[in-house]
């Protein structure tokens, strides 16, 4: 099996510029190819994944992947997908969040080569963007492809209108200084690599051997996108998103999208992915297939620590043994939980619950106290006068209640 047939079985591409040429040049040699990525943000999220996994993909077969950080392009903005401008960040916004990416693809990417494209655009003085590039690009052409041509009822400014013409360039200069051959992208990136096709064409000749592949926007069974949770983006960015929550949105995914993301998002072979594919069929109720697919996917992206910790968090939230979690732990465990602000002072239980919000008066606080509704750090209390002592727990730091059998909430200690 070549590379395109691993992508096509794995349902990773969505269109070529030229299937037969692509197949016979993987076949034929090693080759380079790139995929971009705008520094938007000061981290990557889930969306990201596809395409870069997609490179590592190619590296796995002896190719060579590039990442373009655009230092330059992400400074004006993309109108792909927009129905309007972009907010303008400033210079230093774009310098860090460059920073950032740089930082985090080379952890998570192996073997990758990082360039950042303002190197050879910001060079390049106005009269010589106009003369050598602009002169190349039809307006009409670039009026028809749908990038624009959806942005032009609401307006595009000339700023936005230049971003495929600095994107091609990306995809020339890459050719030129290391024979790049291909780029990947999203799907809604299709007029853009094209673009860069008909520049490389134009500038080189007709015979420049290039190509573009682009992934199908992921969908879950029900036809929603892929990728978003109640709560926003899942960012690769452990501060942002932890690896304990990234784990569990890989483990709650649906028996009909599980197979579907295990093909896309790991490196698993045909048959192990069949294996999985029959376990779900057969006992869906071990959930075997998501555990792996949350183990690959959280493996890759934040480390083998990361995923023992994320598991080992599942695991207590499971069993209610609160206390087998260190501090930092119970920080990763309940990011995002409902939490309050206690003092480091003696509290009576009842008025605990109150400050923490878990009961709106302290009639129901009783009430749920007697009933044994109640869990402080997994340790279950049910006599309203217990004294809680906040420095007594995780260092001082939090106590964690549960109220019933899932509900928590966090104090914080000041």
């Amino acid at each position: 099996m070549n590379i395109i047939d691993e992508l096509s079985w794995r349902g990773l591409i969505n269109q070529q510029s030229d299937e037969e040429g692509l197949r016979d040049l993987v076949d034929s040699k090693d080759i380079s190819l790139y995929c971009g990525m705008d520094p938007t943000g000061d981290s990557m999220h889930i969306g990201h994944l596809l395409p870069f996994m997609t490179l590592e993909r190619f590296g796995k077969f002896g190719h060579h992947p590039y990442i373009v950080i655009g230092g330059a392009t992400g400074s004006i903005g993309d109108p792909s997908g927009k129905k309007a401008e972009r907010p303008m960040q400033t210079m230093d916004q774009v310098n860090h969040n460059v920073e950032a990416l740089s930082n985090q693809a080379n952890k998570i990417f192996n073997g990758f080569t990082m360039v950042n494209n303002f190197d050879w655009t910001e060079p390049i003085g106005i009269l010589d963007f106009l003369r050598d590039y602009g002169k190349l690009f039809n307006v009409n052409t670039m009026l028809n492809k749908e990038i624009i041509s959806s942005r032009l009822e609401v307006g595009i400014s000339f700023t936005e209108f230049t971003y495929q013409i600095l994107q091609s360039l990306d995809f020339l200069t890459l050719y030129r200084q290391h024979n790049v051959q291909l780029q990947v992208g999203g799907g809604d990136q299709w007029g853009n690599l094209t673009a860069g096709l008909d520049l490389i064409h134009k500038a080189e000749g007709q015979e420049a051997k290039v190509y573009a592949l682009t992934i199908p926007l992921l969908l879950k069974s029900d036809g929603t996108k892929f990728g978003k949770t109640a709560g926003g983006a899942v960012w690769l960015d452990p501060k942002k998103t932890s690896p304990y929550e990234f784990y569990q949105f890989w483990f709650n995914q649906d028996d009909k999208d599980v197979v579907n993301l295990l093909k896309k998002f790991t490196f698993l072979t045909k048959d192990q992915i069949d294996d999985l594919e029959e376990s779900v069929k057969t006992a869906p109720e071990k959930r075997l297939a998501q555990k792996t697919l949350a183990q690959e996917v959280t493996k890759f992206v934040h480390g083998e620590e990361a995923l023992k910790t994320a598991e080992k968090i599942t695991d207590v939230l499971f069993s209610g043994e609160i206390q087998e979690l260190t501090t930092e732990e119970v920080a990763e465990a309940f990011h995002g939980v409902p939490s309050a602000e206690i003092s480091s002072d003696s509290i009576n239980l009842v008025d605990l619950l109150i400050a923490t919000n878990v009961d709106k008066s302290k009639r129901q606080a009783r009430e749920d106290i007697q009933n044994g509704a109640i869990r402080i750090n997994g340790e279950k209390l049910t006599d309203t006068t217990t004294e809680i002592e906040p420095k007594d727990s995780f260092d001082g730091k939090y106590i964690v209640i549960r109220r019933g059998k899932k509900k928590y909430f966090l104090a914080t200690v000041k």
